[in-house]
């Protein structure tokens, strides 16, 4: 497949806007954080959280998950090909698979992951949790460091461990949501410790100061690889930084209206309104550079093939970010996003 510059030709372009019109309205938090990443990683980086999401559409919603991971997987051996099936977000993908050199390891356990979703998999303990999370949400995060020009194994680690925080924030907003359609994260020790039957939650979920303690518990394993995945973001290029550390901040704020909430993910679901999602990205984007520690903790064991994978990337050191990114264009660009956040908190279409 020829390289070219994402959005360069006109069909090309039209199956980014599609990817990105995949992401307005289902990943509003990826979307917000994705408009201060430079010009030349949004694109590719919104190929990759399109094909993700609508991978994960075609396990989740289908009437036979394992037929529907079979053609996921077809469709993945398709792109690493070089022949991706007819579709904007699989010929997106394949280009950014071809120009970043994503070693195949990467999405494939996020597949992997898909598959324990399609299983009703359920997690003994926080460490089996974090080899899930590992996979569906890890595995992302190498992949975007990647994308950035990252290098070095910690980096790469810190970034998947930076995604799995994500994931377990996403775990304790949505407990309710998952019971009720039969799917339990919540580590199976922590529950029994708190007095909890999981059969007998999953068939009737109430919440109670049991649950509050459980979701307490995930969150505090969640807040505890922000500051481990945060610490990492100096080593990425200094024009990637904000973006990441916008992500990072969003997400925590997540978990901290969970908390607010009295740990409450059954009753209702927690969402950030927009007028606070504008503080966090300002936050985020005026925060200092900061700047490459030494070596920090060893990396959990869950994500340590996926860092050791995507070191085998051999993707050239990324160009300086473009010009847009001078302060003066960051801060219109600011400007800019703020006035969308607004937006839909005026009309009320402010979920994460």
């Amino acid at each position: 497949m020829r390289a070219r510059n994402f959005g360069a030709e006109a069909g090309f372009a039209a199956d980014l806007d599609a990817c990105r019109g995949a992401l307005r309205g289902g990943s509003k938090t990826f979307f917000a954080a994705s408009l201060i990443l430079p010009g030349n990683v949004r694109g590719p980086a919104t190929a990759l959280y399109a094909f993700c999401r609508a991978v994960d559409d075609a396990i989740d919603l289908a009437p036979e998950p394992a037929r529907a991971l079979d053609t996921v997987r077809w469709r993945l051996r398709r792109i690493y090909d070089g022949g991706p099936f007819d579709d904007a977000v699989d010929r997106c993908f394949a280009e950014t698979v071809e120009r970043f050199a994503i070693p195949r390891a990467l999405p494939e356990a996020l597949v992997e992951g898909f598959e324990w979703d399609a299983e009703r998999r359920r997690y003994p303990d926080l460490d089996a949790l974090y080899a899930y999370g590992a996979r569906v949400a890890g595995a992302v995060g190498a992949m975007m460091a990647i994308l950035m020009g990252a290098r070095g194994a910690e980096t790469y680690a810190r970034a998947c461990e930076l995604g799995v925080a994500m994931q377990l924030t996403n775990i304790a907003r949505d407990v309710g949501e998952d019971a009720r359609l039969g799917r339990l994260y919540l580590p199976l020790d922590r529950m029994r410790a708190a007095g909890l039957d999981p059969d007998v939650f999953l068939a009737r979920p109430r919440f109670d100061d049991r649950v509050a303690r459980v979701v307490g518990d995930v969150l505090d394993a969640a807040d505890a690889l922000y500051e481990r995945g945060v610490s990492g973001i100096a080593a990425l290029p200094a024009g990637c930084r904000p973006a990441i550390r916008a992500a990072a901040f969003l997400y925590a704020e997540i978990g901290r209206e969970v908390a607010r909430r009295g740990f409450d993910s059954i009753s209702g679901r927690a969402v950030v309104a927009p007028s606070r999602k504008a503080a966090v990205l300002l936050r985020a984007t005026l925060a200092p550079p900061g700047a490459p520690s030494g070596p920090g903790p060893a990396p959990l064991p869950a994500i340590a093939r996926l860092a050791e994978a995507a070191s085998l990337s051999r993707r050239p050191v990324p160009a300086p970010p473009p010009a847009w990114w001078r302060l003066h264009a960051r801060a219109e660009r600011m400007i800019v996003l703020f006035e969308r956040l607004a937006e839909r908190e005026q009309y009320g279409n402010g979920g994460d």
